[in-house]
């Protein structure tokens, strides 16, 4: 369990909840006090980590929501909002990208891709507005963006949803601001979740490949993210709205393979020269 407590008594939503970045970041909330609801439209992951979180002495509920229907969101965030008469938190962490190649993207494909990506967060954050909006303790909305909604690394569909997401995040914090509500984004890099694992299986050299284009030398972990987005909806933040926090290993700060090309050890930026 966590030293920290800063969750104490806190009702707090994660919508994708029951794998990768949502799992760490329900788990984490878990170990930090949180009456942690886990949502997944895969019920069974949910159940799953609502389940380890009891196991290590926390507070949770599991629920299987299809977060992209209003009429499963609605229900949903109606049943947990009137039976807790309020909420504190809301994690969205959904998201989806399809590697068709631009050209070749159909409009299935890119719907799919604003659907999970950015209209379901859009219609968690409407339906949680209202039980948001009663909690006396610093309310916060955290959603995970990308680095691909900042910078145009691929993923062209996804890309643009994302940057939509920062924008609508901006927009609320804005909005709501002046009621105590504060909104937020975290915009990871590359993180290692299954589904990347899965890619390095097939393609090892991948691994490699990637890692050397962070500054740090290696990929994001589930993890990274959690605490990022506990810091964004803590206390410790509260003077933070409005805000995209990159978690990526320092990618969007430059492009150091391009400072290595053509600078080298003997460009401004070879050590003896700062």
């Amino acid at each position: 369990m966590s030293a920290l407590r800063r969750f104490d008594g806190h009702i707090v939503v994660v919508t994708g909840g029951g794998r990768g970045i949502g799992r760490a970041t329900s788990l984490r909330f878990g170990a930090e006090g949180a009456h942690v609801v886990v949502a997944d439209e895969a019920v069974t992951f949910a159940d799953e980590v609502s389940a380890e979180i009891l196991e290590r002495g926390g507070s949770s509920e599991s629920w299987g929501v299809d977060v992209a229907d209003p009429s499963s969101v609605g229900r949903f965030f109606s049943e947990v909002g009137e039976r807790w008469q309020r909420l504190d938190v809301l994690v969205n962490c959904p998201g989806h990208a399809t590697d068709t190649p631009f050209e070749r993207v159909t409009e299935s494909e890119f719907v799919e891709d604003l659907s999970v990506t950015l209209k379901a967060p859009f219609l968690c954050i409407q339906a949680a507005i209202p039980y948001l909006l009663r909690s006396d303790r610093n309310p916060s909305v955290v959603s995970i963006g990308s680095v691909n909604g900042l910078r145009a690394f691929g993923n062209e569909t996804y890309g643009a949803a994302k940057a939509g997401l920062i924008n609508l995040t901006e927009n609320l914090a804005i909005r709501y601001g002046p009621r105590g509500l504060r909104v937020n984004v975290v915009a990871p890099g590359t993180i290692a979740t299954r589904l990347w694992d899965a890619r390095v299986a097939e393609e090892p050299a991948i691994l490699d490949r990637v890692t050397t284009l962070y500054p740090l030398r290696r990929l994001g972990t589930p993890e990274d993210v959690a605490a990022a987005c506990l810091f964004l909806a803590s206390s410790d933040a509260s003077w933070i709205t409005g805000h995209t926090l990159t978690v990526d290993g320092g990618i969007t700060a430059g492009h150091g393979a391009f400072i290595d090309t053509v600078f080298g050890d003997a460009g401004p930026f070879a050590p003896g020269d700062r």
